[in-house]
């Protein structure tokens, strides 16, 4: 990326190593955010006049301390395990690939700064392969962030990630397991190109303006602004794929989508864009930051 490598040059595994160590570590870190942002998600909007739909979560540490108080704190790290599953698949494979797919775009001969369309695409291919291999994680990890939703005195579903993965099989078939690909790819594939080429092109950027280094400020500054266009860009697909995984109401992608549209109108895609960009973009930051550093252990 702008770059993630050209100092010297690292392995795939080295660099898959690196991504996936910074990828759970961003994880682990904002997935109370996150857990947050799917039950804004999963909120339905409230029919006027009925004081029993109210809006049980309202903005982000609202909606974290209503789960802290009622779930308790450890409820906000609910989903962790599959989603350290997640990242040590997703991120070091999408991460990983970018580079080799980058450069076997344009050619291993090119010389001078890649075209921002080769760097967009090269994160669409790696994002939508990365998250194929994943998305049973994914799935997981959105069911058990879903699981406090749930009306009191109701059991839960899975007493944790390993028992929801055979339940899900077990109950629904192996095919379940891949509940939501196609908005899971579409969302992975457009988000780990806005974070991915909008790094690679921010970075690029800043560091041709005189004064500015390769350094932590220059890989925060970049994070931020992946994470504000991931957010930007990939909002609507994440609600649809998040309610799609939490909510079998849904016959597919397009009916949730329409009926989405339909009863909550076009700012329900944007539900939950504050979280979601306090999520995406300390999650960026964090990541980037720490991939930055991992890698120049390699370096050395």
């Amino acid at each position: 990326m702008a770059d993630l490598s050209p100092r010297s040059e690292i392995s795939f595994l080295q660099t898959f190593l690196c991504s996936a160590f910074a990828a759970c570590f961003a994880e682990f870190c904002t997935i109370p955010l996150d857990t947050a942002k799917v039950r804004l998600q999963l909120q339905k909007k409230a029919v006027v006049g009925d004081t029993t739909g109210s809006q049980k979560y309202r903005g982000l540490f609202g909606t974290m301390a209503t789960i802290a108080r009622e779930e308790g704190l450890a409820a906000l790290w609910n989903g962790i395990i599959p989603g350290l599953q997640r990242q040590c698949i997703y991120g070091g494979l999408r991460i990983g690939l970018y580079d080799p797919v980058k450069i076997f775009l344009v050619g291993s001969a090119f010389v001078g700064d890649i075209p921002l369309f080769h760097k967009i695409l090269a994160a669409l291919l790696t994002g939508a392969l990365a998250i194929i291999v994943a998305n049973p994680t994914d799935l997981v990890k959105v069911r058990l962030q879903a699981e406090g939703k749930l009306p009191a005195g109701v059991p839960r579903r899975y007493s944790g990630a390993v028992d929801a993965y055979f339940t899900i099989v077990r109950q629904e078939g192996v095919g379940a397991l891949w509940t939501g690909l196609g908005p899971n790819v579409a969302r992975n594939a457009i988000i780990n190109a806005a974070e991915l080429a909008s790094y690679d092109q921010v970075k690029e950027t800043i560091l041709k303006i005189p004064g500015f280094m390769d350094n932590i400020f220059t890989h925060l500054l970049a994070g931020l602004g992946a994470g504000f266009f991931a957010v930007c860009i990939g909002s609507p697909v994440d609600v649809v794929k998040s309610r799609m995984m939490g909510d079998s109401t849904y016959k597919n992608t397009f009916d949730c989508f329409i009926k989405t549209l339909k009863y909550e109108g076009f700012l329900a895609f944007y539900k939950g864009f504050l979280p979601n960009f306090g999520r995406l973009g300390s999650w960026n930051v964090i990541m980037f930051l720490v991939l930055e550093q991992a890698k120049n252990i390699f370096r050395v």
